[in-house]
C-alpha cells in the first residue's frame, strides 16, 4: 500500500463510517478496483483508522460525553455495546472471512437498499426526540440491532438508526444514538485489531497489528496519516449527513446502495 492509496482509502472511511451504505463495503471494493492486495496489514489498516472517525464524533459532540453529569448517558452506551463485543468476538474468524467475498458483500449493500426505501414509511410517529428519554432496555435493544452489522456490506450505521427507530427514536435521535454507541464500538474493535488479534495466524508471517504498524516507518506514516484523513473527512461527513436526513429521509441512501450494488455485482461477476 502506497501514500495515495491509504489516503484514498481513509477518505472513504470517513464519509461512509457514519452514513448507512456500509464503510465496510466501500474500502472493500476500492481497494480492488485500485488492483491492491489483500493482505493482512490492509485488512489491519481499514479497521484501525475507525479511530479518526470515532474521534471525529467525540469532538462534534463533546458537550455530550463530556457532560459528567449525565452519568445515565455513559451506562445507557456500556450496555448498548455488549451485544457486539460479546457477539463480535465469538465470530470474528467467520467475519474476517467474509470481507474478501466481494459478491457476498454486493448483494447485502441491495438488500439493505431495499430495506432503507421503505424505512421512512415504517417508523413515521416517533415519541422520542431526546437522548435523556432512551431508556436502558431500548439502548440494549439498539445494540442488538447493531449486531447485524457484523455481515459485512450491511452497515453499522444503518443496522443502529433502524433499530432506534424501532425503539420509537426520531430519525435525527436515531441517527445521534448511532453516532454515540459507535464510539465505543468502535474503539473496543480497533484496540482488539491493534492489541489483541493475531493477524496471520498460523502462517510464518503472523503478527499482532501494532507490531504491522511498527514494522517500518513507511506502516507508521500511513497508520497516522490514515487516521488525520478520516478524522477530517468524517466531520464533514457528519455534518452533511444529518442534514440530508433530517430534510429527506432515507430514500435516497436506499437508492444508492442498490444503484452501487448492482453495479458492483455485476463488476465482480464479470472480473470473476
Amino acid at each position: 500500500m502506497d501514500l495515495l492509496q491509504s489516503i484514498i482509502i481513509a477518505i472513504i472511511e470517513g464519509l461512509t463510517e457514519f452514513l448507512p451504505i456500509s464503510s465496510t463495503a466501500h474500502m472493500g471494493f476500492t481497494a480492488a478496483l485500485l488492483g491492491m492486495e489483500e493482505s493482512d496489514f490492509l485488512k489491519m489498516f481499514q479497521v484501525s483508522i475507525q479511530f479518526g472517525a470515532i474521534l471525529a464524533i467525540v469532538v462534534l459532540y463533546w458537550k455530550k460525553f463530556f457532560d459528567f453529569k449525565n452519568f445515565n448517558f455513559y451506562l445507557k452506551l456500556v450496555f448498548a455495546v455488549i451485544p457486539a463485543l460479546v457477539l463480535g468476538y465469538l465470530f470474528d474468524d467467520k467475519i474476517e472471512a467474509v470481507l474478501g467475498n466481494q459478491i457476498a458483500i454486493s448483494a447485502v449493500l441491495v438488500l439493505g437498499g431495499i430495506v432503507l426505501l421503505f424505512a421512512d414509511n415504517w417508523f413515521k410517529n416517533p415519541t422520542i426526540v431526546d437522548e435523556k428519554d432512551i431508556s436502558i432496555k431500548r439502548a440494549i435493544t439498539i445494540g442488538f440491532w447493531q449486531c447485524l452489522a457484523m455481515m459485512p456490506g450491511t452497515s453499522r450505521s444503518a443496522a443502529s438508526i433502524i433499530g432506534g427507530m424501532t425503539q420509537g427514536l426520531s430519525r435525527k435521535l436515531a441517527a445521534e444514538f448511532s453516532f454515540f454507541l459507535a464510539v465505543p464500538t468502535m474503539l473496543a474493535v480497533t484496540v482488539y485489531s491493534i492489541f489483541v488479534k493475531t493477524w496471520g495466524k498460523g502462517t510464518p508471517t503472523e503478527m499482532k497489528g501494532y507490531e504491522m504498524i511498527l514494522q517500518d516507518q513507511n506502516h507508521i506514516n500511513l497508520f497516522l496519516i490514515g487516521n488525520i484523513v478520516a478524522f477530517v473527512v468524517a466531520v464533514i461527513a457528519v455534518k452533511t449527513f444529518i442534514n440530508l436526513l433530517t430534510k429527506y429521509g432515507f430514500k435516497i441512501w436506499g437508492w444508492y446502495r442498490i444503484i452501487i450494488g448492482i453495479a458492483l455485482l455485476i463488476y465482480f461477476y464479470a472480473t470473476k
